[in-house]
């Protein structure tokens, strides 16, 4: 459960996926979060770090290898998360169909 609580924390899996590609510094992460506030984002930062998630290195934050598991295991997620837009999209436009 703890790790539940620790992902189901607001903006914790979106920091986590803008690191996917590599390092990146907290003032990109705050440009590529739009709403996302400065205060939560270096408590998040704090969190994950304390957990083994992620690392702060010379370039900024990155995924450790368990987080880069977590990555990884989330990639189905994320495919079925476009998968359903896109059908939400087609019942959109054809709600008959739906």
């Amino acid at each position: 459960m703890a790790a539940m609580d620790l992902f189901g924390r607001r903006w914790a899996l979106r920091i986590l996926w803008e690191l996917r590609a590599g390092p990146l510094g907290a003032r990109a992460l705050l440009a590529r979060c739009e709403g996302l506030s400065s205060s939560v984002l270096y408590q998040r930062l704090r969190e994950l770090t304390a957990n083994g998630i992620i690392a702060s290195s010379a370039d900024g934050y990155e995924l450790t290898r368990l987080g880069a598991a977590l990555i990884h295991a989330l990639q189905p997620l994320n495919e079925w998360a476009i998968a359903w837009a896109q059908a939400q999209e087609q019942n959109d436009r054809n709600p008959a169909e739906a």
